[in-house]
């Protein structure tokens, strides 16, 4: 049964394309069938993992596929780090919770994760999902070859690797091509990131895994309408046709682990600074403002962020109880990293939130559409294509704006469908 969250979140829907059809750079040319078609493909991908007969068996397998790959890289992570990575305790231990220590639990996952991705793109295994996924927008959304593949490759690697993946046709794209994949790359995340934060949230949200996953790949459709919606594509370009012949090879399965494994560390170094940093200014900040109190409490990021974004959350269906605390958490995305608000999310009580908001918001936060992320979207296409790096400067707000409404986009999908859906 439908009720009024769900309509608030069909307003939520109208309103984030409504905001990007506002700033298009031709409103005459709204894509309403890519519009119409957008939606369907997001409603149908939920439904073909939530609600069809036999879905809870594959949700199922992919919990514990999750968990599977947890206990595998515990044991690799124990050999290396011994009883600081949760291996016999040379001592008593009174607080069995105080030994999860985030530089051993989960960032070792990521490692694991790219090592894996690449031997099986080397295998050719997730070269062919990924083909298949092309395939699908290509078909379903009007795509041309490169620009289907691009989309389709960053369901499952990062921002930057899925350029790669059409390097050779990078040249050939138009000007909205080049924008869509952009936007794409911001609206979706990396697959070595998906597990970890799975990992994050398995304790606080009922099919984690399925949750995570499904966000990545539902919010590709979401920012290709965005992003045709904001730079539409001229009459008589794009198109470039792709022969799938990926210019991302490793020599053989040693090496795919090898490369993997080293561009799992540049990413697992990555997150630990960014971590360390933005949690130290965030606290140094609150310190400043804690000389301030308003309404009996110090002022805080948290509750500057919170009444910023709450009505940002509130679109997505969030009951407004919640839309303080989920409007920080897009606050916390946009600002200082998905992967900061996934932690935050994961440390919020069951109590203190709705199963439903949860759901909502692991959904909106499950994209790299933040900050840090213009710097490195910029610096990754220059070395890429360095003849179109002013284009690219030129449209790279844009495109973090599109592809932070993108992820609330497929929130607004998810929460427009009915309760029983999820159950």
């Amino acid at each position: 049964m439908f009720s009024l969250l769900n309509l608030q979140s069909l307003f939520g829907l109208v309103v984030i394309v409504a905001v990007c059809w506002a700033i298009s750079e031709n409103r005459r040319a709204f894509p309403w069938r890519l519009a119409i078609g957008a939606v369907l493909v997001q409603a149908a991908l939920v439904l073909a993992t939530f609600a069809i007969p036999g879905s809870q068996v594959v949700l199922d397998g992919i919990n514990n596929a999750v968990k599977g790959l947890e206990l595998a890289t515990a044991e690799g992570t124990r050999f290396v780090f011994g009883y600081l990575a949760g291996g016999d305790q040379p001592y008593a231990v009174a607080n069995e919770g105080a030994l999860f220590t985030f530089a051993f639990n989960v960032l070792p996952l990521i490692l694991v994760i790219s090592a894996l991705s690449a031997l099986l793109w080397h295998w050719k295994i997730l070269k062919w999902i990924t083909l298949g996924f092309g395939f699908l927008f290509q078909r379903t959304m009007g795509l041309g070859g490169a620009s289907a593949l691009a989309v389709a490759a960053n369901v499952f690697l990062g921002m930057i690797e899925s350029p790669i993946v059409i390097r050779a046709y990078l040249d050939k794209l138009s000007r909205s091509e080049v924008f869509l994949m952009m936007v794409v790359g911001l609206a979706t995340v990396a697959g070595s990131t998906m597990v970890a934060y799975a990992t994050i949230l398995s304790p606080v949200l009922t099919n984690a895994a399925g949750h995570v996953l499904v966000a990545s790949i539902v919010s590709a459709p979401a920012g290709i309408l965005l992003a045709r919606v904001i730079i539409p594509e001229k009459p008589g370009e794009g198109g470039a046709v792709a022969d799938y012949n990926s210019a991302l090879k490793y020599d053989s399965a040693v090496d795919a682990i090898v490369k993997g494994t080293s561009d799992g560390l540049m990413v697992v170094l990555n997150i630990s600074a960014v971590l360390i940093v933005f949690v130290a200014l965030v606290a140094l900040a609150n310190v400043i403002l804690g000389g301030f109190v308003i309404a009996g409490e110090p002022l805080t990021i948290e509750r500057i962020l919170g009444v910023l974004f709450a009505p940002v959350a509130w679109l997505t269906g969030v009951e407004w109880a919640d839309a303080q605390k989920a409007g920080w958490l897009l606050g916390v995305k946009l600002t200082l990293t998905e992967f900061v608000a996934f932690i935050e999310l994961g440390k919020v009580p069951v109590a203190e939130m709705s199963e439903r908001t949860r759901m909502l918001m692991t959904y909106a936060l499950c994209g790299f559409a933040n900050i840090g992320s213009v710097g490195i979207t910029v610096t990754g296409l220059s070395v890429l294509m360095p003849e179109r790096r002013e284009e690219v400067l030129g449209m790279v707000w844009k495109a973090l704006l599109a592809g932070f409404l993108a992820t609330l986009m497929t929130a607004c999908i998810v929460g427009a469908l009915p309760a029983a859906v999820f159950a």
